[in-house]
């Protein structure tokens, strides 16, 4: 069964702002649509992290396991709640002990395929993932890297 692709412009996210914050709303969308969830249920837990205010590293961290899951839950993102909390504090630490930004981060990788194999070395995060962050990322991402 083939998913319609979601792209960041449809759930308000800018990302040809160049901003930080809009870089890892869409990393952490990309996150929960990676997983086998339905659209719907994925968008409405983004929905559920934008209205708690946890769409930084920092924030994500800060909040801890167990409000992860209650946002999650709220969001009816109920099949992997517990795997996804432990996911996103993993991925939130490592990128802040790693790159410290996801701007450094894809400023460090020379091309895509460094930038998606970067992202593929974080704990949980596989080519379905990476493939929904680079749908939208890569021509941002191209237009910074010319030489």
């Amino acid at each position: 069964m083939e998913h319609k692709k979601i792209y960041a412009h449809e759930l308000g996210i800018d990302l040809s702002s160049k901003q930080e914050t809009e870089y890892f709303k869409w990393f952490l969308a990309s996150l929960l649509f990676g997983k086998p969830i339905q659209q719907d249920v994925a968008k409405r837990a983004y929905i559920e992290f934008v209205k708690e205010g946890l769409v930084t590293p920092e924030a994500i961290l800060q909040a801890g396991w167990d409000k992860l899951v209650e946002v999650l839950d709220r969001g009816h993102y109920v099949r992997y709640d517990f795997s996804t909390a432990t996911k996103l504090l993993d991925v939130s630490k490592m990128l802040k002990e790693k790159y410290g930004t996801l701007t450094e981060l894809m400023r460090q990788s020379q091309s895509i395929d460094e930038l998606s194999s970067r992202l593929q070395a974080f704990k949980g995060i596989g080519p379905k993932t990476t493939e929904i962050f680079l749908r939208d990322i890569t021509p941002i991402f191209s237009k910074s890297h010319r030489c």
